[in-house]
């Protein structure tokens, strides 16, 4: 059933459990995270991030991924990841997206809350949630690496004064993780987490969630965390299948179902973790 991120995110929050954000490009990756959840009878948020659409553009993805989510027998959020344009925002709105994520943490604090306070009566009146993020999660290689990561960590009080001003719903913060694969482990500020999750009424989002520990992610969430963000983990799952089932002659089809197969194992194994399983 298709539901925005408040119905998953508040019980997640009141229980001290997590659901993952697993995003898709293609069937392949939709069908093997869908099938986890239905398997595990976990509540899942699921969709694509704005730079993720040269490879699975969101309105080429979305109607299957919509029709996947509304057939589902366990609640399913349709998201839309890392929205940095106001523009791509909108149109996922439009086009049927329940929730939506306004990245503006590279602008100023200012700029950040104005933006995302008017985007929040936006989805508001879509009947969608909005996810916004304050402080800045880089990347581990590429364009936008951060030389001095804690420069960038979420202040508690001033997560306070952003969650009250913006409206969001659920709020990603800064803590010692970033996106794609880690090249040395992440040390991640716990203390920082529960000092947010204490003066904040709103889930808060974990993201650069690929390559953490187990310990990472259940410390985590004991915290306060109630919202973690996967991608990495299940394309390098897809692509180890596909390379590991190929050899010359065979067709693409003979790809596809290791490479569902492989997408849903790596997120059963996070939802167990997790502590979602069984909550839908």
């Amino acid at each position: 059933m298709l539901v925005n991120m408040n119905e998953v995110l508040l019980p997640a929050r009141k229980n001290r459990y997590a659901v993952g954000l697993f995003n898709s490009v293609n069937l392949e990756l939709a069908r093997g995270i869908i099938e986890a959840a239905e398997e595990t009878r976990s509540p899942l948020i699921f969709g694509t991030a704005e730079i993720l659409s040269p490879y699975g553009p969101v309105e080429m993805i979305v109607d299957f991924l919509k029709d996947m989510a509304k057939a589902a027998s366990v609640p399913v959020v349709l998201h839309l990841d890392h929205g940095l344009q106001k523009e791509m925002c909108m149109k996922a709105l439009t086009l049927g997206f329940t929730s939506i994520m306004y990245d503006c943490s590279k602008d100023s604090y200012e700029d950040n809350v104005k933006k995302v306070a008017e985007m929040a009566t936006i989805a508001h009146a879509f009947g969608a949630t909005i996810e916004g993020e304050l402080g800045h999660v880089g990347n581990n290689e590429g364009e936008d690496v951060l030389d001095d990561p804690r420069a960038f960590y979420t202040d508690p009080e001033t997560a306070k004064d952003f969650v009250d001003r913006t409206g969001v719903d659920a709020l990603a913060i800064a803590v010692g993780t970033a996106h794609g694969g880690y090249k040395l482990p992440p040390k991640i500020d716990f203390e920082r987490i529960e000092e947010i999750a204490a003066v904040v009424d709103v889930p808060l989002v974990l993201h650069g969630g690929s390559g953490l520990t187990d310990e990472d992610f259940i410390h985590s969430i004991r915290c306060g965390i109630s919202k973690v963000n996967i991608f990495t983990d299940l394309n390098t799952a897809a692509a180890d299948a596909a390379y590991n089932a190929y050899h010359p002659g065979i067709g693409l089809t003979d790809l596809v179902l290791p490479e569902i197969e492989a997408v849903k194992k790596a997120t059963m194994e996070k939802m167990y973790l997790f502590g979602c399983t069984g909550r839908a």
